[in-house]
């Protein structure tokens, strides 16, 4: 997966990009600049000089309306690096698809996964911005390079699951999350959830807001017995561990598409 080393650098080109003495002098030509054109409105001679700036001060800007300098040309070459990197890295040039017959609808960093089963319409919906937990680097064993012992980036966003009666007027729905501690359960606990419920909640059918005053269950409290009865319920409509660890792969490469689309167009923001 892309690398944390690249997003941490282009994190401090930005913040290096503006520093207080910079600000400060700014601030003293804008001063200067009001101060001029007070001077100038009692004489007419420098009047017309100043009012047009292609006669008598060099251009700044290459026609299309924008500032331009030397930090900015700087930036869109990092950019154009950064992006090529990214793209190298890449896993999924497409993304991938989720089996069981879920159909995909993407729209920016929102996804939505739908299937109909048996009179029941089941809806998944999450989001890929800030799905990417904080990863806590360790130090480097001798000989090896830091990139390598860079842990390989994931997008676990939290995620909505909807599940409608077709004859009915009211949905269940459960909020969910993958807690950090189940993530990488691997080898060593296999039959564990590696997600878990949060709240549960009957909506309104068709409704894009949650209601307030619809009683919510925080599972925090929950009888053991009736969250696993939950959990089965949500695997017989095929929301299981294989679907999370395929929501997982799903959302980590929709995650970095955006995330170079992002650059992309920083790229051409910076760059004219």
């Amino acid at each position: 997966m892309f690398s944390t080393l690249s997003r941490a650098l282009f994190s401090a080109t930005r913040v290096a990009a503006v520093r207080p003495q910079q600000l400060l002098s700014s601030l003293s030509a804008g001063r200067s600049f009001s101060r001029s054109l007070w001077l100038v409105q009692g004489n007419p001679a420098l009047r017309q000089t100043f009012l047009h700036p292609q006669r008598g001060f060099p251009a700044v800007s290459c026609g299309c309306g924008g500032l331009h300098t030397e930090g900015d040309k700087a930036f869109a070459e990092f950019l154009k690096d950064e992006i090529k990197e990214e793209k190298k890295i890449q896993k999924h040039k497409n993304l991938p698809k989720m089996s069981g017959g879920w159909e995909l609808q993407v729209n920016g960093t929102e996804a939505k996964l739908v299937r109909e089963i048996s009179g029941e319409k089941v809806t998944v919906t999450f989001n890929t911005n800030n799905s990417i937990p904080p990863s806590f680097n360790e130090e480097a064993q001798e000989g090896q390079k830091a990139e390598e012992n860079e842990p390989e980036l994931m997008s676990t966003p939290n995620f909505v699951i909807e599940v409608t009666k077709m004859d009915t007027n009211q949905t269940l729905v459960l909020d969910c999350h993958y807690p950090e501690d189940e993530i990488a359960h691997g080898e060593e606990e296999e039959e564990s959830d590696i997600f878990t419920i949060r709240e549960v909640s009957f909506q309104p059918t068709g409704q894009t807001e949650w209601k307030e005053n619809s009683y919510t269950l925080n599972t925090d409290s929950l009888d053991w017995a009736l969250y696993d009865h939950l959990m089965d319920f949500l695997a017989d409509r095929g929301v299981d561990n294989t679907f999370a660890d395929e929501l997982v792969e799903l959302s980590t490469a929709l995650e970095h598409h955006e995330y170079i689309k992002f650059l992309e167009n920083l790229k051409d923001f910076v760059k004219c």
